[in-house]
């Protein structure tokens, strides 16, 4: 269908994480990123080009992958960059783009309102996904008083922020403390006598870490009478904890599959397309699929990636129509349903819709 010319493909960069906590995402979202691929290059591409995938490890230190980005960028062939990474990793890569190509960001962020033109959020702001979902545990389960614990970064203490500026009292934080990436012995909080005064946790660590956090959490007992909330948890953290450690974990996300036709026939094709074998299409690997259809939706409906001219279309706001849970922009967020769920064995049980914006 496309020729071999240079002029008839267009370059995407897909940043996961190929090491480090968020390691354990990198083959859900590769696997989904490239049904995602393969789908749109099976009609026209985008704007008549076929996508050429590379694939770059987010889970080095922020300026090597932002050094690798710029690089690339500077030879004039990238069109675009999305993927499932860190805040860091996307402030630093922002900065070295500068706007150059439009980058979608496919997973939750903290809600700054300085982003750099042509850095668009498909995932949510806390005020929309992990505020929503604490009020809720509050209404349902009597939550009033939290304890956090994340990774040393920015979205971590920015989502913690915004819990605590949404609540009545901000004292109602008992305990927060931040570790490094990385880290393997929660024992400093845990052994903590204050967590006993909190009524529930809010989780806001990646991958691996989280998953090591909720087995030593179980091992407390705790799970039973306090429970643990998180925006930042899919099936592979559930499969990675264990069963046992994911009692009482409630998680906030947009990107879950629900059991309807659409989402039915998103995991047929998808095991159609990676085979029996393939990782798990996850709540993450979900986010990474749908950022590359809505970034060829966005390009089909402003007719470039030009990033001045996508950002004037997003100015007012603009309405999408595509494969996605995403409904269009309001400015560069994403806009879309978030829900909440329970943490079932190694899957989840979808509770409720979270208050649209």
């Amino acid at each position: 269908m496309f020729g071999q010319s240079r002029d008839e493909t267009i370059d995407i960069l897909s940043i996961v994480p190929t090491q480090g906590p968020g390691g354990i995402i990198a083959p859900s979202c590769t696997a989904a990123i490239s049904l995602a691929v393969d789908e749109i290059n099976s009609g026209t591409g985008i704007l008549g080009r076929e996508i050429r995938l590379t694939t770059i490890d987010g889970g080095r230190e922020p300026h090597e992958v932002a050094a690798e980005i710029s690089a690339l960028v500077a030879t004039g062939m990238v069109g675009a960059i999305t993927g499932w990474h860190t805040s860091a990793v996307r402030r630093a890569v922002a900065e070295a783009v500068d706007s150059r190509v439009p980058y979608l960001y496919a997973t939750d962020h903290e809600g700054l309102g300085d982003e750099r033109p042509g850095v668009l959020l498909v995932g949510e702001h806390p005020d929309h996904q992990t505020v929503p979902a604490a009020a809720w545990m509050t209404r349902e389960l009597g939550i009033r008083r939290w304890a956090i614990i994340g990774n040393d970064y920015i979205w971590p203490r920015r989502t913690a922020h915004a819990l605590r500026r949404s609540l009545s009292d901000p004292y109602d934080i008992i305990v927060e403390q931040y570790v490094p990436l990385g880290t393997t012995d929660f024992e400093d909080f845990l052994d903590n006598p204050a967590l006993l005064l909190a009524d529930a946790v809010l989780i806001l660590m990646v991958g691996a870490d989280t998953a090591r956090f909720n087995r030593q959490f179980a091992a407390t007992g705790l799970p039973a009478v306090m429970p643990r909330l998180s925006p930042a948890v899919d099936e592979n953290v559930l499969l990675s904890a264990g069963p046992a450690a994911n009692t009482n974990l409630y998680v906030a996300s947009s990107f879950f599959l629900d059991d309807t036709p659409e989402g039915r026939a998103r995991h047929t094709r998808y095991r159609h397309h990676q085979g029996r074998f393939a990782p798990a299409l996850t709540t993450f690997s979900n986010s990474t699929y749908e950022a590359i259809h809505l970034l060829n939706t966005l390009a089909t409906t402003v007719g470039t990636l030009d990033v001045p001219t996508i950002t004037a279309e997003l100015a007012d706001g603009l309405p999408l129509d595509g494969p996605t849970t995403r409904r269009g922009f309001r400015g560069n967020q994403a806009v879309g349903p978030a829900q909440l769920a329970m943490a079932d064995g190694v899957d989840f049980d979808i509770l409720c819709r979270l208050p649209d914006r």
